[in-house]
Parts: C-alpha cells; sequence; structure tokens
C-alpha cells in the first residue's frame, strides 16, 4: 500500500467512531506498515484520521489492472 491508495477499514476503531468497511484514503506513511489514513464523506467532508497498521486495511480497486 501506498499514499493515496484507497482502502476499507476491516475493524472498529470506536473512539474515532468507524466501523469495518469504511472507506478512507492513505495520506502519509509513518514508517513501514504503519499508515496516515483520512476518512472523508461523499462531500468531500473529513470526519477522521487514523495511524493504521496494514493489517487493519484492505486495499481497493477501481480497475483490473490495479488489481493485478
Amino acid at each position: 500500500m501506498k499514499i493515496l491508495d484507497t482502502v476499507a477499514l476491516k475493524k472498529a476503531i470506536p473512539e474515532q467512531g468507524l466501523r469495518p468497511g469504511q472507506v478512507g484514503t492513505i495520506v502519509e506513511t509513518w514508517k513501514p506498515g504503519i499508515f496516515e489514513v483520512e476518512f472523508s464523506d461523499l462531500s468531500g467532508k473529513t470526519y477522521a484520521f487514523a495511524a493504521l497498521e496494514d493489517k487493519d486495511l484492505m486495499p481497493l480497486f477501481h480497475s483490473q489492472e490495479e488489481a493485478a
């Protein structure tokens, strides 16, 4: 995973009000396997930031080529 990848959350983070399946964008790499993820609504308004391990994220793909 890398900066600007779209990801889905695999676990709940109650203190941030985040549930599994919520979609975010990686905006920073803190160290290998640790990413800052921005969560925004459909209008683009950010509602949460979280530093997350790669094991807690699932990459999402918009095209067949990206998934390969």
